[in-house]
């Protein structure tokens, strides 16, 4: 009696969840630049590039459980004397799998940022 073993492989589909957010904040571009590093080093995330002529972050958020990290793109643009529009936008590879149980959490970094950008500023 011949036994065959057939192995099946699963292949997972992966792609990137995006997500963006832009607004206006009632701060100098200097003191919200000056914020937003603050804010990455705050929440332990990692600034992987920074161009201070530009006002860009490139920053990676940790993986959590079943999710991959993401990474944030932020630009700050002054719009007025004491305005500033800050622009994130979050992409987070997924898979078929960790795709439902990672849902929301691109918007959730999002979040995040905004709300710890707002406590450093009202420091």
């Amino acid at each position: 009696m011949n036994i065959v073993f057939k192995w099946i492989t699963v292949k997972s589909m992966a792609y990137l969840r995006k997500e963006k957010e832009t607004v206006e904040i009632d701060y100098s571009l200097k003191k919200v630049w000056t914020a937003i590093p603050k804010v990455l080093t705050s929440l332990e995330w990692n600034i992987e590039e920074i161009d201070d002529a530009a006002h860009h972050v490139n920053a990676k958020t940790k993986a959590a459980f079943m999710s991959w990290g993401s990474t944030l793109l932020i630009d700050a643009l002054s719009v007025g004397k004491n305005t500033t529009r800050v622009s994130v936008v979050a992409e987070t590879p997924v898979t078929t799998i960790t795709s439902m149980v990672d849902f929301g959490r691109t918007r959730q970094r999002i979040g995040l940022f905004f709300t710890e950008l707002a406590k450093q500023l009202a420091r």
